[in-house]
């Protein structure tokens, strides 16, 4: 296989991203499959490559400007599916449903090929660095938009 086209951080797909991650034994419980809550880690993977793909790495957002800029998750709705077994190679994608005011909506699903595994639905406030809400600057919500 030619690794050299593949990205620690995934892709940027049209209004989101696509992150390929392996499943290892870790990720696993005695029974051989993913345990539950990794798939919250699959998940954060990326959303956070999600940012870092848009040049909007979440340390440098921080000190931006004078206020700050934090993304927390204020609720998730996640379904699972089907499970995962180690060894599969999973395709996380994140899809912006919406970009403004102090909020995010983002759509996930994590697939085993064409298999539907894990689908979730993020919800994220947008915070200043004293944990106030703050709105998302219209240049950072564009870029969530294309």
């Amino acid at each position: 296989m030619d690794d050299s086209r593949i990205s620690l951080s995934g892709d940027l797909i049209e209004h989101g991203h696509r992150l390929t991650q392996r499943v290892y034994y870790e990720d696993t419980d005695f029974s051989g499959l993913v345990y539950h809550a990794r798939y919250l880690h699959f998940l954060e993977r990326g959303r956070t490559d999600y940012l870092r793909c848009l040049g909007c790495e979440q340390s440098a957002l921080l000190t931006a400007d004078e206020e700050g800029l934090v993304f927390v998750v204020h609720r998730m709705e996640i379904d699972f599916k089907s499970p995962a077994r180690m060894d599969d190679v999973l395709t996380i994608s994140t899809l912006t449903e919406k970009a403004g005011g102090a909020k995010m909506v983002l759509n996930q699903e994590i697939r085993r090929g064409e298999t539907l595994l894990v689908a979730a639905k993020v919800i994220i406030a947008v915070i200043n660095a004293k944990g106030r809400p703050r709105r998302l600057p219209d240049t950072i919500a564009e870029k969530f938009l294309k």
